[in-house]
């Protein structure tokens, strides 16, 4: 097991990778912002729809966050928006509490800039491995006495 970030070369830094988290929910977007910034990856908030394309276009993040139910602009609508422009390549994850049904699911998977879905409540672990293994990162080396990062 690697003991420090120069034996891992063939990883990326996480602190080099920016995250944009898209909910409107106060205690899902603390939530995700403690796991984000606690592996390590610079974070971004958006709380609607209008604000979530603004910023991925102003900001070019390594990855989106995305919950589906936004207020003004709705997340299907923003997954087409962001394949319009040279927004086309940045990964999202969709995160949701919706349940969807088979044809919903099958058809988001079609979009090629939706790399994932993840339930309400997510799980840390989860969430963390998947955002390191999208984005070819490794998981922060914690110093003894490093304290987890907060909201």
């Amino acid at each position: 097991m690697a003991n420090n970030e120069k034996d891992l070369p063939d990883c990326g830094n996480p602190e080099e990778k920016r995250i944009l988290i898209v909910d409107d929910d106060e205690a899902v977007w603390d939530l995700l912002y403690y796991i984000v910034r606690n592996e390590g990856f610079m974070v971004e908030k958006a709380s609607d729809g209008e604000e979530a394309l603004s910023k991925a276009r102003l900001l070019h993040p390594a990855l989106i966050l995305l919950d589906l139910m936004l207020p003004k602009l709705g997340g299907f609508e923003i997954l087409r928006e962001l394949q319009e422009d040279d927004t086309a390549n940045i990964p999202i994850v969709i995160v949701t509490s919706r349940c969807m049904d088979r044809s919903t699911e099958e058809m988001l998977k079609r979009e090629p800039n939706v790399k994932d879905f993840l339930e309400k409540p997510v799980k840390p672990q989860v969430l963390a491995a998947l955002l390191h293994a999208l984005l070819k990162t490794h998981p922060r080396v914690k110093k003894s006495g490093d304290k987890s990062v907060g909201p």
